[in-house]
């Protein structure tokens, strides 16, 4: 069944991570791929926040991704292994913010295919060519080079296949300037193919080839192929050339390998362990990622094993030959998918589960005392290294990318009682797994909130002079005064601004390059930078009811509906327009339009009158004050807002920078309805009206500024932001409480903020997290959530928690100890004191396993927890562990017919359950009363079953079960539940979908 959908949010799960410079200038950038989707993200080198440049759905499945980068070039292209039997390289385009398609060359069939290349990618150190190769048989090799006009040029592909061959890993080796080469982790299985007894295949090795292109023949010669002792499962070329010793490390089970051309001897060191780990000792250990560092003078490399600890490793050469591996336990991050150290000391890693991290790395860990360890120490085959893990030391955390990959149970419910529902979202795997509450709205961070003497009803903030990057004042009007706020290292009150502090304000603002004008409800102040005042006086008994500033012009409305036009003259005095303009209606708001870059003034006047009609008036010299257009509305406006939005970034003749976009008339009703209204530049039309409803009171609009942009900031019962990201308009909710009255601001602490009033509270607030849907709360989980459901009474959550090979909290406090006794057991009679301490410090050691892993404890064995939680606040109301190798499947909560009110809470249990070769001991159904109004679990019976309850639903008062293949109906007995009837034609295991 194929349905339309659309997609809420993006992937978050990283499947690749490349970086570079993809953008040409000195800046580092990430390129990752999220399943079908590629996004450009740049760390702030100063701050450290990521932020994403670029999003692109690439429409196909990414099965892999590299970077490379022209001999003599300074700019990376991107190389794009997918499902579409392609090979496409891209080019990142910052003046337009694209990712240009520079070449896409068919090679064979779309689908992720066995023998169609796409899944391993190679590129060439010095990128003179890549090699794409699929997991059997097929490898092809592009060769890559400039024209006459410095662009890319890609050649005919290079056939390097070789039948029933396997390919486990490909990478380009460091030679320099000689031939290109590429080395491949490969097997042959044509011997264990026709081998009938299987005894072939249990010979089987894996070998290391060599392919060579010849650039002077055009073709592809396998050089070399050796056997390889252990099964590899990865390669990290070491650099080469001028740069050092060239080869390639082989990651395997329990060792690296170095292994090079000539005469260079294999060096192999054995992968170090953790002392004293409560892991199956039997238990291989191997490398799952790897980054490379390299400067002019050296070279380093950070492996990661599969229990999430980084190793540095280095190696020791004589005269380009390599002597020794040396390793050295660097930190220990959560296991990732792949990692990349940037050349601004940053280190990204992108998670095979959970959230991304971007750390500084604060040392290299050459000078503590750590312990390194080397290939040159003697060892008995068999024996390893032991290390002891700590807490982060060389590298410190310093953002972090929400991600919800794996989303194992999700269900939709206004269970906080907001309105707009929420999501909740049980995803993640073992003990970083978490609960996540997913609301629809802007993450808003709260800088600062202080309180003020009376509740305000408007601010604004104005900077000092038109350089200045960051404001100086912020302007509090209340109903019979304003308060001036001075902002420095703190926000204190300032008396001598010239602001007249005993009227409220109707608006304020910097006026050319550095006067301030204030407009209050009878006249307005211009205070220039001397602090020399002038004052407009209104006529007679009128005042001023609305009005609307930018940096050069000022329009007021007095009472009765008449305009008054100011404008400023060369001089930096501010003139009246020798015209007044007597409107057919009372005005109720009013818009202008930032003067635009080189010009001297803003063409167009937004007036929304009490006839529920919005008018343009012209403000140009030659038909000032005529109008141009005008709009009938549904409803009263209650504001409007001018903004210049989507644009894209344009250099003028002088070499200025800025962005030409389009004109924006935002028009806030007071039924709650936003319009969005396109304003011609030059005949002043209004088209194109989009429609939204933000709330049920009355919208205000705020020009803000977000990424260098005009946005509006809309606030009705809840706010919400208007803006352009990535070339595409957003209105997204703030998930923040209602704000009344906002401004952008900017300080040194908060460049791009927004300080809003709230009843009787000033707040300063940041939006970070802009291009997001949602923004989320997580709360911790122990092992992996498989599912969960929600009592209906008390919007508890019953969620169950199920992990294989996994220890119980009981099984690994009885493991210690045992342990910790061996360790005094083992010791000889003048160590056993010592002995006894490290027992003791072992004992007392606990280090958490969301970032150090869970041990894990071997085939077979299931670790699992039911859960009670509130779903609010996210803390745990009960805890019910289940016994070792007892599996949490399935969970329902109902009532019986026979039992009135009181719900019940069933749970599906395995026992002893081995996945390959597939053999279960039983089940059984956990049942369990819940008492506390909801808050607690307790045990009625359990009821033995044959097979795995794999689903139970209520049905019809009693309740459904899935055991097996069969389907049964229970209903609630006292000692155990009653089977009441069942079906056995089902041809496939009922599951049970969250």
């Amino acid at each position: 069944m194929f349905l339309y959908n659309l997609t809420l949010q993006r992937a978050t799960g990283i499947s690749f991570a490349i970086h570079g410079n993809f953008s040409g200038t000195k800046q580092q950038e990430i390129v990752v791929s999220r399943g079908k989707i590629l996004e450009l993200l740049r760390p702030d080198p100063n701050t450290g926040k990521v932020h994403t440049l670029l999003t692109v759905e690439v429409f196909g499945v990414i099965r892999s991704l590299m970077a490379f980068r022209l001999t003599g070039g300074t700019k990376d292209y991107i190389v794009v292994g997918s499902d579409s039997g392609r090979i496409v390289i891209l080019e990142y385009q910052p003046s337009k913010n694209v990712f240009e398609k520079i070449h896409q060359e068919t090679f064979g069939k779309s689908g992720c295919r066995r023998i169609v290349p796409g899944q391993y990618l190679a590129v060439d150190p010095k990128g003179r060519a890549v090699m794409i190769s699929a997991i059997e048989k097929q490898k092809l090799v592009y060769i890559l080079n400039r024209d006459a006009a410095a662009r890319l040029t890609i050649s005919s592909p290079l056939e390097a296949h070789k039948a029933n061959t396997l390919v486990y890993h490909v990478v380009g080796v460091d030679v320099g300037f000689e031939n290109p080469m590429f080395a491949c982790l490969e097997m042959d299985y044509e011997e264990a193919d026709n081998d009938p007894t299987g005894e072939a295949a249990a010979n089987t090795q894996q070998t290391l080839t060599f392919y060579e292109l010849d650039l002077g023949l055009n073709h592809v010669v396998r050089k070399y192929s050796e056997p390889l002792e252990e099964h590899g499962n990865f390669l990290i070329t070491v650099p080469g050339g001028s740069d050092g010793p060239s080869g390639v490390l082989i990651c395997s089970e329990n060792y690296i390998t170095y292994k090079n051309f000539g005469d260079q001897p294999d060096i192999r060191c054995p992968i170090p362990r953790r002392r004293n780990d409560l892991d199956d000792p039997e238990r291989g250990m191997i490398f799952v990622c790897s980054a490379t560092h390299k400067t002019k003078s050296m070279f380093f490399f950070l492996a990661q094993t599969e229990q999430g600890d980084i190793f540095k490793i280095t190696l020791e050469t004589d005269e380009d030959m390599v002597t020794e591996i040396r390793l050295k336990y660097f930190d220990t991050v959560p296991v990732a998918a792949a990692m990349c150290v940037l050349k601004t000391g940053f280190l990204f890693v992108a998670s095979e589960f959970g959230n991304h991290y971007l750390y500084q790395i604060a040392h290299l860990g050459d000078d503590d005392e750590e312990p390194e360890f080397s290939s040159a120490m003697p060892l008995e085959e068999g024996d390893t290294f032991f290390f002891q893990p700590r807490p982060l030391k060389n590298l410190v955390l310093v953002d972090e990318l929400d991600s919800l990959s794996p989303i194992l149970c999700c269900q939709i419910a206004d269970l906080a009682n907001e309105d707009t529902p929420q999501l909740y979202v049980a995803c993640g795997r073992g003990p970083r797994s978490s609960l996540r509450v997913l609301r629809h709205g802007l993450e808003v961070s709260e800088m600062a909130v202080s309180e003020l003497p009376g509740n305000p009803n408007a601010v604004w903030t104005v900077r000092r002079h038109v350089e200045d990057e960051f404001d100086a004042y912020i302007i509090v009007s209340f109903v019979n005064a304003t308060l001036v706020l001075s902002i420095g290292e703190t926000v204190e009150e300032v008396t001598d601004s010239g602001f007249l502090g005993t009227t409220p304000t109707l608006s304020c603002s910097l006026l050319g390059d550095d006067a301030l004008v204030q407009v209050y409800p009878d006249g307005i102040r211009h205070i220039r930078a001397d602090k020399r005042v002038n004052e407009w006086k209104t006529p007679g008994k009128k005042t001023i009811v609305k009005c609307a500033v930018n940096q050069r012009q000022v329009v007021i409305a007095l009472t009765g509906g008449e305009l008054v036009y100011f404008e400023m003259d060369p001089s930096g005095q501010l003139n009246e327009y020798t015209e007044r303009k007597e409107m057919s209606a009372d005005v109720v708001c009013m818009s202008l339009a930032n003067v635009p870059p080189g010009e001297q003034r803003s063409r167009f006047l937004a007036v929304g009158l009490v006839d529920n009609t919005v008018r343009i008036i012209s403000l140009d010299p030659s038909d000032c004050l005529q109008p141009l257009s005008m709009q009938a509305l549904p409803a009263q406006p209650e504001s409007l807002c001018i903004v210049e939005m989507g644009g894209t970034e344009k250099q003028d003749e002088l070499g200025e920078r800025g962005s030409i976009g389009f004109l924006y008339l935002n028009i806030g009703l007071q039924n709650g309805v936003l319009l969005r209204t396109v304003l011609d530049p030059v005949t002043g039309d209004l088209s194109d009206t989009r429609t939204r409803y933000l709330g049920s009171r009355p919208v205000k609009l705020f020009r803000v500024r977000m990424q260098g942009q005009e946005a509006v900031l809309a606030m009705s019962s809840r706010s919400w932001l208007s803006y352009s990201y990535q070339s595409r308009f957003h209105l997204t909710p703030l998930s923040y409480e209602t704000l009344e009255f906002a401004s952008g601001f900017a300080s040194e602490q908060c460049p791009e903020g927004i300080v809003a009033i709230s009843t009787n509270t000033l707040r300063i607030l940041a939006l970070e997290k802009l291009g997001a849907v949602f923004n989320q709360v997580a709360f911790p989980l122990q092992y992996t959530p498989r599912k969960f459901v929600i009592h209906p009474e008390s919007n508890n959550l019953i969620i169950i928690e199920t992990d294989h090979n996994a220890y119980t909290e009981a099984t690994k406090a009885q493991r210690k100890q045992q342990m910790a006794e061996e360790m005094v057991e083992a010791a000889g009679e003048d160590e056993r004191e010592l002995a006894a301490e490290m027992a003791a410090a072992f004992l007392n050691e606990n280090l958490p396993e969301s970032i150090f892993g869970a041990p894990k404890a071997g085939n077979g064995q299931w670790a699992s927890v039911i859960r009670v939680m509130n779903p609010i606040q996210g803390n745990t109301l009960d805890l019910v562990q289940l016994e070792q190798n007892e599996a949490a499947f399935s969970v329902a909560v109902c009532r019986f017919s026979n039992t009135g009110d009181e719900w019940y809470v069933l749970v599906g249990v395995a026992k002893d359950l081995i996945l390959n070769p597939r053999s279960v001991a039983g089940g059984f159904v956990y049942t369990y009363k819940l008492v506390n109004s909801g808050e607690k679990l307790e045990f009625l019976h359990k009821t033995p079953v044959e097979e795995v309850p794999a689903a139970i639903a209520p049905f019809q008062g009693r309740v459904l079960i899935g055991v097996g293949k069969l389907l049964r109906v229970y209903d609630l007995g006292k000692k155990k539940l009653l089977r009441k009837c069942e079906n056995k034609v089902l041809p496939s295991v009922p599951d049970q979908s969250c």
